[in-house]
């Protein structure tokens, strides 16, 4: 356990009785085999500090860990003549049962379909120097009623060409999906947490829209997208 002080000492966000129960979870969970339970955690402590009660106690504590996991990349990762991306993706986790909070059918890259599971939604740090990627915010997708609903009449399908009597519109005044507002809302608490400027927020082709690009640019007039833009011939 006390090889561990040194590289969570940087936590000041968290107040020293939280600081050492984490201590000893750690050390504990690195130590285990098997599945991880609060119980089994208990068991592979070294006795004092590590009871079922005191891990109960700890996992009942409220904790910021977007502002964790910042302490301690800032700490250790961050060097001032760097250059630093932000880059967010989709991951999809499949599990069984219908209890779990958020469980829901999401699509899954992996399996080429929807598949029953959960959904989060991760942002990293990525160095452009050290090519390295450092976690620092994630977040479950739940799907709000709007989205789960299905459409009562199918949408017209559109034949080639523009409309006639349509007119320009300005492409920046855009109204956001559900999906979108979610990250805008990750996204931007982020950039309220990190003392770094950030200039490119990197995501995959699902986000090479006009949509995808307004979200970033109402984050931050600094913020530029990049993406692959998606393909809609054929």
């Amino acid at each position: 356990m006390s090889d561990i002080w040194p590289f969570v000492q940087c936590l000041v966000c968290l107040d020293p009785t939280t600081l050492r129960r984490l201590v000893v979870i750690v050390s504990a969970v690195l130590a285990m085999t098997g599945r991880v339970t609060m119980l089994g955690i208990s068991r592979w402590t070294e006795g004092k500090g590590g009871s079922y009660r005191t891990i109960q106690r700890f996992f009942n504590t409220k904790i910021d860990w977007d502002k964790v996991h910042w302490f301690f990349v800032r700490y250790w990762f961050i060097e001032l003549n760097d250059s630093y991306i932000l880059v967010g993706d989709e991951v999809v986790v499949t599990k069984a049962g219908t209890e779990t909070s958020g469980l829901d059918k999401f699509y899954s890259s992996l399996f080429g379909k929807p598949v029953p599971g959960l959904s989060f939604f991760t942002f990293s740090l990525v160095s452009t120097t050290n090519r390295t990627a450092y976690p620092l915010m994630t977040k479950q997708l739940i799907r709000s009623e709007k989205e789960v609903v299905p459409p009562t009449e199918k949408a017209k399908k559109k034949g080639p060409g523009r409309p006639q009597g349509s007119q320009n519109k300005n492409k920046e005044n855009v109204e956001l999906a559900p999906y979108l507002l979610f990250i805008q809302e990750m996204l931007t608490a982020l950039l309220l947490l990190m003392s770094i400027d950030v200039r490119y927020v990197v995501f995959d082709g699902a986000f090479g829209t006009n949509y995808a690009l307004q979200m970033v640019r109402r984050c931050g007039s600094k913020l530029d997208l990049i993406s692959k833009l998606r393909n809609y011939s054929g």
